[in-house]
């Protein structure tokens, strides 16, 4: 059931999306009112949580079984002693599902509030707990140990500092101060650690803070498919060309047993030293992170570089990943997106010089995967039609597993051509309403089907290239 507002965007980005969704192919197809309620349906779950929390099992180190047994006995802990399943993806073996109870709508809301940011509540929703940073306000009288009612200020007009707030705000949960609001708001920049620690929220998910770090990476459902789509095989050299913050590099490594070469780039320097980190903690040595700007990739002369590094020959990789940059209007929860329309519409040139680099680096015969986390037209299945168009060496693929469904009308594409995509609708099923007692009577077979349709909003296309460009 819904129990938050739809998200909140900008007039002039709503009926942008709005037009997208309702476009000509799709109005034909579904009827007028239909496609309008399906769109309208999307806004509201876009800021509910998916019904799963998803985590993947770094196969390198351990089994899954493994921690599955070790996840058990930490659920517990966590939940009181409330028993709740984990469930092992039949079809991603390296993932572990687990069922979010909620909304929980009787937690009883204190006197004593604290408002967070909205990405920030975001986290919350997830399972996260509260971090000093994301506080903006809290009661005058707050102490370290009271129980505090967590409001998640979706509109951003909350001021720093500010004792109270009236403005538009979304009840997350109750918990516990770690510090007083003097503490908060003292100004020391050392005070990043846990500022509220969420004992009662709305959306009860297992908080993954330095919860087995070598052997878990939280991480959606359609981003760990991705990889398995991709198909790295052990001894290739694979490339991803947008790797920030790594999870699918690692998982790339992975899959391949660690044998062969992970060259992964992005243009942020901070970035590439997570990606680094998450490949030494999760123990894999096949991983080569550079600081680099994908758009400039392939080396223009052909002298050989004895470095390895980038910019790299034409047709030097057997795979690659472009998981490109986009607008990220597929995350959920997300309760309101103040970007601009010139914001949200301004990734398609950036996908398409990277898409073109991904082309000529790839050898003939090889592999590329196309992956974006939005809902939007434009970045998916238009970049799908545009590179068909533009690259006649490209073919579309059918993707194993397929787990997503197919592609959405109104980019010209063939119908064989919309079922070889995956795009996860986050309107594809009712928003759930998930309690201990369902949860007890849920068969497996139905808590999958419900995981694998109730996720964030996420598009995959993959492509293999017939000749040489």
């Amino acid at each position: 059931m819904s129990i938050f507002p739809k998200i909140s965007l900008r007039p002039e980005v709503e009926n942008y999306l709005k037009e997208s969704f309702m476009n000509e192919e799709v109005v034909s197809a579904l009827g007028e009112q239909a496609a309008e309620r399906k769109f309208e349906t999307l806004l509201k779950h876009l800021s509910h949580p998916p019904s799963f929390t998803t985590v993947r099992v770094n196969t390198n180190l351990t089994s899954v079984q493994h921690v599955k047994n070790l996840l058990l006995d930490e659920l517990q802990k966590q939940f009181n002693g409330l028993s709740v399943p984990i469930l092992q993806h039949p079809d991603l073996q390296d993932v572990l599902l687990i069922p979010v109870i909620g909304p929980r709508k009787n937690i009883k809301k204190q006197q004593c509030e604290a408002i967070v940011g909205a990405h920030c509540g975001n986290a919350v929703l997830r399972g996260a707990h509260v971090y000093v940073p994301g506080i903006v306000s809290a009661s005058k009288f707050m102490k370290s140990g009271d129980v505090i009612s967590v409001y998640s200020d979706i509109k951003g007009k909350c001021k720093k500092g500010a004792k109270e707030f009236d403005g538009t705000k979304v009840f997350l949960g109750n918990g516990i101060s770690e510090l007083s609001r003097k503490e908060i708001f003292s100004g020391l920049p050392e005070l990043k650690g846990i500022g509220i620690r969420m004992t009662e929220p709305v959306y009860l998910s297992p908080s993954f803070d330095n919860v087995l770090p070598s052997y878990l990476f939280l991480q959606n459902l359609p981003s760990a498919l991705v990889t398995h789509v991709l198909n790295p095989q052990p001894g290739e050299k694979i490339l991803d060309l947008c790797a920030a913050p790594g999870g699918k590099t690692t998982h790339i490594a992975a899959l391949m047993h660690d044998q062969g070469e992970v060259i992964a780039l992005d243009k942020i320097f901070n970035k590439v030293e997570k990606i680094r980190q998450n490949a030494l903690l999760l123990g894999l040595n096949s991983i080569r992170a550079f600081c680099f700007d994908g758009t400039k990739a392939v080396k223009l002369d052909m002298v050989e570089d004895t470095e390895g590094g980038p910019p790299f020959l034409p047709e030097t990789f057997d795979r690659i990943l472009l998981d490109a940059p986009c607008s990220g209007m597929g995350q959920r929860p997300n309760m309101a997106c103040t970007w601009t329309l010139k914001e949200v519409t301004s990734y398609q040139p950036l996908q398409r010089r990277l898409f073109t680099v991904a082309v000529q680096l790839l050898k003939p015969g090889g592999v590329l995967v196309y992956s974006t986390c939005t809902i939007t037209l434009a970045e998916n299945e238009e970049q799908v039609a545009w590179a068909l168009t533009m690259f006649p060496c490209l073919q579309l693929q059918p993707q194993e597993p397929q787990i997503g469904g197919e592609g959405m009308m109104g980019a010209g594409l063939s119908f064989e051509q919309l079922k070889q995509l995956q795009r996860f609708d986050p309107s594809a099923v009712p928003l759930q309403d998930t309690d201990i007692d369902s949860l007890r009577d849920a068969k497996t077979e139905d808590m999958m089907w419900l995981a694998n349709k109730d996720c964030i909003g996420f598009f995959i296309a993959k492509f293999v290239k017939c000749k040489s460009t």
